[in-house]
Parts: structure tokens; sequence; C-alpha cells
């Protein structure tokens, strides 16, 4: 692990103006956490009132302007757009002449390493691609979970160093990320985190149609330590009927979920079969137990 950087001035980088295009929850927190750090935002573009709400609240004094102006003020800048726009982006900014020679550009897409950044890059900007590992909530306690969150950093090796220090600098800890690798990171991390949040909102829909008042102080506890579980044990930490092998009780929840929440099925039965998968190729489903499982789910199927 890099050891943080000092605050002592002379040992800090140089100070640099930084300008946010795209003010939206991501580009406003990682603005945010630059300024604390002792960088000097000095503009952000921002389109919709939410961007504008936001570049007032956490980056206060800011000027709005143009992409194109946002990069003639800045000497890094982060690109804070959404992944389909972000090489439209790029493309046009190069295009117009907007890139300078030694400018840092950073873009905060997971999907994207830098060759996303080639049209600036042949105009002598200094490409690097920093994902923060989060998700954020467009209001300043983003800036807070900075403290200790994944980057995932792809740049040129020569870029490196100055890469991790920009992350660190924002309280987050560098991984690097090859970049062929990147498509498959970013993978990863939507099947955990993206689908996490569908699974608990309908797991708590499921559960006020049961009659429970509050299904998120039900579902808190467990939730939280299966996850913990999880994190350290892996597949070790399954438990429940479809890695004990009760297909009398996975037949009884697709009954019920046909019946009163057939929207939820089709999930229900994909992640049962995973489930199965994993739990019998790591040992914990025994395999004459499968088999009748797996017939209730494949039955399901057809």
């Amino acid at each position: 692990m890099n050891a943080p950087l000092t605050t002592e001035a002379h040992d800090r980088p140089a100070r640099l103006a930084v300008g946010v295009v795209g003010a939206g929850r991501v580009g406003a927190a990682l603005g945010a956490a630059l300024a604390l750090a002792g960088h000097r935002p000095v503009a952000a573009s921002g389109v919709s009132d939410a961007s504008r709400r936001r570049a007032a609240e956490l980056l206060p004094g800011v000027e709005l302007a143009d992409p194109a102006e946002v990069l003639a003020r800045a000497d890094l800048v982060l690109l804070t757009v959404p992944d389909d726009v972000l090489p439209g982006l790029v493309t046009g900014l190069a295009g117009t002449g907007a890139v300078r020679p030694g400018q840092l550009l950073v873009h905060t897409s997971g999907r994207y390493g830098t060759a996303v950044l080639d049209p600036a890059l042949r105009r002598g900007a200094l490409p690097l691609a920093l994902h923060p590992v989060m998700t954020f909530t467009g209001t300043s306690v983003d800036v807070q979970r900075l403290a200790g969150c994944s980057f995932g950093v792809t740049a040129p090796e020569e870029l490196r160093l100055a890469a991790e220090a920009l992350v660190i600098e924002m309280g987050g800890e560098p991984e690097w990320i090859e970049e062929r690798a990147r498509p498959l990171y970013h993978a990863a991390l939507a099947l955990g985190a993206n689908h996490l949040v569908t699974l608990v909102a309908q797991s708590m829909e499921l559960l006020r149609t049961a009659g429970v008042a509050a299904p998120d102080r039900m579902l808190g506890p467990l939730l939280g330590a299966a996850l913990d579980n999880a994190l350290r044990s892996g597949d070790a930490a399954l438990t429940g009927p479809v890695a004990r092998g009760d297909a009398g009780t996975v037949a009884a929840h697709v009954a019920e979920l046909r019946a009163h929440a057939p929207q939820a099925l089709a999930g229900y039965l994909a992640m049962a079969r995973t489930t199965a998968d994993r739990a019998l190729d790591n040992g914990l489903l025994k395999p004459e137990l499968a088999q009748e499982l797996l017939g209730v789910l494949g039955d399901e199927e057809r």
C-alpha cells in the first residue's frame, strides 16, 4: 500500500487549477475532495438544475461555464459524464482545439481505460482513468465516503505515480487495472453493487406484501451479516434452502412468487440456479440433493 502524502507544504505536489466537465454526483464530490487537498476548482459545466445545485453546494464560488471554457481555465480536468457520452465528448473537445499540451485529463468511467482519451493524447494531454468504486448521493456525505474508497486506476506507466498521488490526495486507495481488464472489472462491480440494490428493494417489497411493517429493520442485520460473511469467506458463507438442497422449500417459494409476485420469479430462479451451481462446485450442496433441486428449478424454466 502506498503511504499517504504528507501535508507539509514543501512535500506536496504542485497545486492545480481544477475543472469539472459534468458536475453530476461524481464530479462535484471529486472536485470538492481535490479542493480539500489544496487544489483550486476554477470552473465547472453542468446543464441540469440538479447539477447546478450540486456545484453550488460542493464547489461554492466556482463559476459554471461550457466545457471548452472549463478546459481553458484548468490544469486538471475531470470528465465526469456518462460512459456512453465520454467518447464523443473527448473527440469533440480535441477536435475543437480545447485540449492543451500538458493538461491532465481525467475520466471517472469504470468501463474505459485511457484509450478513450487517445484523441486528447494526440493533442498533448496527459490521460488518466480514475474510477471511484463507490455509489454517490450528490451531497457532501460523498466526500467523506471517499476516505478509504478504492479507485480503479489506469494510466500510462510514466503517469502512474501521478495518478496514484491524486487518488491518495482524495482519500482513496489506488488499485491498478490493466487497460484490457477494464470492461471485466466494471462488469464485476455492476454485478455486485447494482444488482444488490435491485435484490434488496425487491426483498423489501415482498416482505411488505407478507405484512412486515418495517422490512428495512428486519433485513438490515441479516444482510449486513451476509455481506460481511461473503466478503470474508466467499462461497463458504452460503446458507439457506438452495445450499442445503431443500427442494421442497424452493418449490414452495416458487409457488408463492408465482401467485403473489410473478415479476420476481425470473430473478429468483436465475439466482437460485447460480447459487446451486456454486454450492455444488464448492462441495456445499450434496450431489444427490442437487439433482432434485435443479429439477425443480429446471421445471419452472420450461
